[in-house]
């Protein structure tokens, strides 16, 4: 299982690695070069979308089709959640007919809803525990 762990690099500022070697710079919003956990969040779900419908429209469409999810939704402060994120997968059918189409989407849907791990996490929500080590 891949490893994960952030480090603090300066004032709410940390480098987010895994053991496979990636990297992600993690800071406030006022901190230049990097994305917000809220961001990433975001990030996470369009990227999850973006890999459970894969499969599907690369068979209709070609393995060289473009495809831009748009990721959005503005914090409660208040209460500090997202109450709504809103995604919006473009992606060009004009070569398929409207019926091809449409069965297209109701199959990249169905595959978004059964695999997209990210997106069910968020809709079914989920235990989170925290554990404070010290020295």
């Amino acid at each position: 299982m891949t490893e994960l762990w952030l480090e603090r690099t300066d004032v709410r500022r940390y480098t987010g690695k895994s053991s496979r070697g990636a990297e992600v710079l993690v800071g406030s919003e006022d901190v230049e070069g990097v994305f917000t956990p809220g961001e990433l969040l975001k990030i996470a779900l369009g990227a999850c979308t973006g890999m459970s419908s894969d499969r599907p429209l690369s068979r209709r469409l070609g393995d060289d089709y473009d495809a831009t999810i748009r990721v959005s939704g503005a914090a409660d402060r208040e209460n500090e959640v997202y109450p709504k994120i809103d995604e919006i997968l473009e992606v060009d059918l004009s070569e398929l007919d409207a019926d091809a189409a449409e069965r297209l989407l109701v199959v990249v849907e169905r595959a978004i809803d059964k695999v997209c791990t990210v997106g069910r996490t968020l809709k079914a929500g989920t235990e989170v525990n925290l554990t404070i080590e010290t020295e």
